[in-house]
């Protein structure tokens, strides 16, 4: 090249297109994923069946007891369409009932996804797939928490 003219006679390069998201699926027929919350880290197995949520060998319902909870859980399969489709195991463990229940969804969509990638744009704009990594911030020395200081006394 000598000069800038001789720039519109070099090829285009390649156009970046979108990546092909292509299907996860083991010999049992189940796709895998892990999901994370805070401390807690879920493994989630996505198989087409009856609907039943099983998480670490209880259901879902006794398991997380709570409303709002077992509704966070499901926010993804409703999201797409597909309840009563597809069975959903999962083995979850640290951190408390709201992170855990946080990281089961994380990991259900991202299992979704892989067994169905025609659901990815659906759930990547709900923001199911985005990993919420606020975790706790460490405590500091000098400090009462992570923050706050000791009362202050002048006298």
């Amino acid at each position: 090249m000598a000069d800038l003219s001789s720039l519109k006679d070099l090829a285009p390069a390649s156009e970046a297109s979108a990546p092909v998201h292509v299907r996860k699926v083991d010999t049992l027929g189940r796709s895998y994923a892990t999901g994370k919350r805070k401390n807690a880290v879920a493994r989630v197995w996505v198989k087409p069946g009856s609907g039943k949520i099983i998480i670490n060998g209880r259901d879902f319902t006794t398991y997380f007891a709570r409303p709002v909870l077992q509704m966070i859980l499901q926010q993804p399969i409703v999201a797409v369409a597909r309840t009563g489709q597809f069975d959903i195991i999962a083995t979850v463990a640290g951190g408390g009932l709201s992170g855990q229940a946080g990281a089961v969804r994380h990991g259900l969509s991202k299992a979704l996804t892989y067994f169905e990638p025609g659901l990815r744009a659906v759930l990547k704009k709900g923001g199911f797939l985005t990993r919420d990594s606020r975790v706790v911030e460490r405590k500091k020395y000098g400090k009462a928490k992570a923050r706050r200081s000791f009362q202050f006394s002048k006298r």
